[in-house]
């Protein structure tokens, strides 16, 4: 069976915008952009040794901790098991993680660590943070594939470079 936002969650509604999931005014998650027939969770946690999956704001706080000290730039991926755009992703991001181990690679489950998505003003999904010195030098808001590797290599660059 084909899954459909009005399935996926009884309060969500089709609308669309940048192909991503978005947070309504109403604090729920609104679908925005086509659904695809495989609806497998598995897609969206896909492996490498370089992502790290926060479960909480302890791993997320030491994770940050541990790159500010090896002076490491953090890729951070917020991103929902039931979001499509999300799921469509994260072979890319898993990719990028293995190509660029200079980077720190961070999963962050929006709806899991919803005071810590809070936070960081996540309004969409995925969103992925660039960080420095635990501050965003960049952002990128949608599964544009092309994007996150433009600006991932971006950071490689910039982490390479001579302090």
């Amino acid at each position: 069976m084909r899954k459909t936002s009005s399935n996926v969650k009884p309060y969500l509604k089709q609308v669309h915008w940048l192909g991503t999931w978005r947070l309504s005014d109403r604090a729920s998650w609104q679908f925005c952009g086509s659904n695809s027939e495989d609806q497998s969770s598995d897609r969206l946690y896909h492996t490498s040794r370089n992502v790290h999956h926060i479960t909480s704001i302890q791993s997320w706080e030491t994770n940050l901790l541990r790159a500010n000290q090896e002076g490491q730039i953090v890729v951070a991926n917020f991103t929902a098991s039931w979001s499509n755009p999300c799921k469509d992703i994260a072979p890319t991001y898993a990719e990028l993680a293995d190509k660029y181990s200079s980077l720190l690679f961070l999963t962050v489950d929006a709806d899991g660590l919803a005071e810590l998505s809070s936070s960081w003003d996540i309004k969409a999904l995925p969103t992925f943070y660039f960080l420095k010195d635990g501050r965003q030098v960049e952002k990128l808001v949608g599964a544009n594939k092309s994007e996150l590797h433009k600006k991932t290599a971006t950071m490689a660059m910039l982490s390479k470079a001579p302090h």
